[in-house]
């Protein structure tokens, strides 16, 4: 509301009304829940993890739905308003996907704007994790609704409480949002733009305010590399960038997940940085041999693996365009995704390691079968419970992705289906199954998700959601054995 003030957009009446209406209903429900004093159980935190995300994404239409009467047609018009459009835009934004159903966002206000990145922003660390923080308040203890929320294995604490562990947590995401904002400012980008871009870069969102994303600002370098920075801050656990803060540096690299992290972004960067500076950039440029064609082939290859593995999706080009090769390296990093504990989405490196260390694990069982052979991970030896639940979760997340993507052709081609139109259904679903934001071909970076279908676009929004809360939170909720009392 206050954006739209400074702006004077004219929606100013139409956050008020909205404020208002969700402001009514939050305090309704904390002054009839005051005197509860109810244990939470873990089936109960499942429970309350997807009504709070239904009801939070259902909140989130509002703005856009009372924009609708305060917005000029034309606006109306290119960015097509609608029940549907509302809720794929929310959910994304929610989610962390960034991929958006607003066929020229540049030109909408600036509140709405401000608005999809606040979604991003809040999305990105967890909105039931925000709740813990508050739940004291209300009497209702909070660490069965933050397992629920993030299934994925941590391996260290910030605090053994979980209510200050959430409250470390939000301070740092705030401080980082607030330093990088300041530091895009001094590089170049308005305060406005700036703002939205380090909300949407920390929580590894990915919504822009203008249309053809970070291009608007050409080859300014310094703002690419202070999101590079940001991005991959984004999809590190942020108990280490707590860790780092405190001055605790041993840590960190002594976190295998982080190495394991970081040698792949080394990795693939060096094989896109050839693809460029050798394939890509000498149709651009003449003369090869100098610096700045090596820094720039080695900005861009660094800029686009980060933003793909931190499922952040911003851009500078169109980088399915470059090679074959590159598509397709690209695409893999669809499945990794950053790191347990951050904002990111996907499988989680943690998960690929644990996986790979297992198969060669299970090489020595092979040879030595009475031998006790356990996965070690940071030295420690890893239960083989956890072990099995990632490779369920593989396994899961592998069928959900082919079953999705059948069934998104058939929703948006049909039946007669082209070779373009499979690709195209492979590279969507994984995308938003893993909160990446852009897919390639037509639904490259950049491009707008509003030519989907009706039963497309509300597909995708459940995976984005499915992706978000790491499938089994609710696909538990599907299965006959939750209901069941013992």
């Amino acid at each position: 509301m206050f954006v739209s003030i400074y702006f004077h957009d004219a929606l100013t009446y139409s956050f008020l009304i909205s404020g208002s209406i969700i402001g009514v209903i939050g305090f309704s429900m904390t002054y009839f829940t005051k005197d509860s004093r109810k244990h939470i159980s873990k089936r109960e935190g499942y429970i309350v993890v997807f009504v709070g995300w239904l009801f939070l994404i259902l909140s989130g239409c509002i703005p856009y739905f009372s924009a609708y009467f305060f917005l000029p047609s034309e606006d109306l018009v290119n960015n097509d308003f609608n029940f549907v459009n509302i809720f794929y835009e929310t959910v994304s934004g929610y989610t962390a996907t960034g991929t958006s159903i607003f066929d020229d966002p540049q030109n909408l206000p600036k509140s709405i704007l401000f608005w999809r990145s606040t979604t991003n922003w809040i999305g990105g660390m967890g909105i039931i994790v925000l709740t813990i923080a508050i739940l004291p308040f209300l009497g209702i203890g909070g660490r069965q609704l933050f397992m629920a929320e993030a299934p994925g294995i941590y391996t260290d604490k910030i605090h053994p409480r979980i209510t200050e562990t959430a409250k470390n947590l939000w301070m740092l995401y705030m401080g980082l949002t607030l330093i990088f904002s300041i530091l895009l400012y001094f590089s170049g980008m308005n305060l406005f733009d700036a703002t939205n871009h380090s909300m949407s870069a920390i929580s590894t969102g990915g919504f822009s305010t203008k249309n053809n994303g970070l291009a608007f600002w050409g080859n300014n370098i310094s703002v690419q590399y202070l999101l590079i920075i940001l991005m991959f801050i984004g999809g590190t656990n942020f108990t280490l960038i707590y860790l780092l803060i405190k001055g605790h540096f041993k840590k960190i690299w002594q976190n295998e997940e982080f190495r394991w992290y970081v040698w792949l972004i080394s990795l693939i960067t060096s094989i896109i940085f050839i693809a460029l500076f050798f394939f890509v950039l000498p149709s651009r440029y003449d003369n090869m041999v100098n610096f700045a064609t090596i820094e720039e082939a080695f900005r861009i290859a660094l800029f686009h693996v980060i933003s793909i593995i931190s499922t952040t999706a911003f851009y500078l080009e169109d980088y399915s365009s470059w090679l074959s090769v590159t598509t397709l390296v690209f695409f893999s990093l669809f499945f990794i995704g950053g790191s347990a504990g951050s904002t990111s989405g996907g499988i989680t490196v943690i998960r690929h390691v644990l996986l790979l260390k297992n198969c060669f694990a299970e090489f020595k069982r092979i040879l030595h079968p009475n031998g006790v052979i356990p996965v070690r991970y940071n030295g420690k030896a890893i239960p083989q419970s956890i072990v099995f639940h990632v490779m369920a979760f593989f396994v899961m997340y592998m069928f959900i992705w082919i079953a999705s993507s059948v069934t998104f052709g058939l929703l948006n081609y049909g039946a007669d289906m082209s070779i373009s139109h499979i690709l195209s259904s492979l590279t969507i679903t994984a995308s938003t199954l893993g909160n990446v934001g852009s897919g390639f071909g037509e639904f490259g970076p950049g491009s707008s998700f509003n030519s989907l279908t009706v039963g497309a676009k509300f597909l995708c929004c459940f995976l984005m959601v499915l992706g978000r809360l790491e499938l089994f939170t609710i696909l538990i909720l599907f299965t006959p054995y939750f209901w069941k009392n013992n």
